[in-house]
């Protein structure tokens, strides 16, 4: 299907891939999300009387809740909800580094960084301070050391990426594809959300295991669904804010394709990595009956994070607004006019 456009305009409208028939792992959602979403909201507002009505109401419309419960759908009610409090809190500092440059990322980093590093200790008057050491407390109550430590450095990746997209941003930098995937490996945030899926289940795995190529494979392929899909679903909000910070736009700066061309080549990206994952988790290691049931679930954990997060991006008014189900059916995205 083609995309209309008129000679003196680009495309109106992208016809998206259709990955969720791609994907054919079943979809689960915890018990306690209801509870544990309207609590986590809560938790998140808490305190925080700069945040405008407005920003309140999209909190509510993004459903981070929703996307817990099917990300983690066995965890407990506390894992649950240490889990959904996370990932309020992410899209919260995401939405924050939107509009900082390098030094306020920096300064953001620091102070969480500090925080994780010495949830005791350490002390600012900044609420994002607080909020840290909140979840984070509550976390290494029962998180095994491991998850704990691939926690904290990996959500150090995510700030030295999300300093060097400020850095791009701030000089105009449109990078190529292999370093573009590099970076954005990091800046969605997935690395720790995959430790949270051993403390959600209360796994205490390893550090060899989870080195494990095959493993790792896994965790990186996962990664690459959730995170260029994303790039496909949040692109119509992106190019109307000017930002470049998106595959589709790296891919038609290095390679020159048109607009559909470059949604078309990012959706078979993401349909390799979905092949990718189911081919890899055929051929999982024998390590021993416990570490085999243990790395059975944490798998388990991944492809629970590839469907569920394919679901709720149209249940989320984050990308779509209220037409996330239409989109869905008809796989039609109408352009949203540049802002001025």
């Amino acid at each position: 299907m083609s995309t209309s456009t008129s000679p003196s305009a680009g495309p109106s409208k992208i016809v998206i891939p259709d990955l969720v028939s791609h994907c054919t792992f079943d979809l689960h959602l915890n018990r306690n999300h209801r509870l544990v979403s309207v609590e986590s909201k809560r938790w998140l507002f808490r305190g925080d009387n700069n945040l405008s009505e407005k920003s309140r109401k999209a909190f509510h419309g993004l459903k981070a809740g929703k996307l817990t419960a099917m990300c983690y759908p066995q965890a407990g009610y506390p894992q649950l909800r240490v889990c959904s409090d996370f990932m309020n809190y992410l899209f919260h500092l995401d939405n924050l580094s939107d509009d900082m440059d390098r030094r306020g990322t920096r300064a953001v980093s620091n102070v969480v960084m500090n925080s994780l590093y010495h949830p005791y200790d350490y002390y600012s008057p900044t609420r994002v301070n607080k909020m840290t050491k909140d979840f984070y407390r509550r976390m290494i109550a029962t998180a095994a050391p491991g998850a704990c430590q691939r926690f904290i450095e990996t959500f150090d990746f995510f700030f030295q990426a999300v300093h060097q997209q400020a850095n791009d941003r701030a000089n105009g930098e449109i990078p190529d594809l292999e370093s573009y995937i590099a970076l954005r490996r990091d800046t969605s945030g997935c690395k720790p959300c995959w430790a949270l899926i051993e403390y959600a289940n209360n796994l205490d795995i390893p550090d060899e295991v989870i080195d494990h190529p095959l493993i790792r494979s896994l965790g990186e392929a996962a990664n690459d669904l959730v995170t260029w899909s994303n790039d496909i679903f949040s692109y119509n909000v992106e190019q109307s804010k000017g930002d470049t910070h998106n595959m589709i736009v790296v891919v038609m700066n290095e390679q020159g394709l048109d607009l559909q061309s470059a949604v078309d080549f990012v959706g078979d990206l993401c349909k390799h990595s979905i092949d990718r994952f189911n081919d890899d988790r055929q051929n999982l290691p024998t390590l021993g009956a416990k570490i085999d049931r243990d790395v059975e679930v944490y798998v388990s954990g991944l492809a629970d994070w590839i469907v569920g997060s394919l679901h709720w991006s149209f249940e989320s008014e984050r990308y779509f607004g209220k037409s996330g189900r239409d989109v869905k059916s008809s796989r039609i995205v109408n352009l949203l006019p540049r802002r001025a």
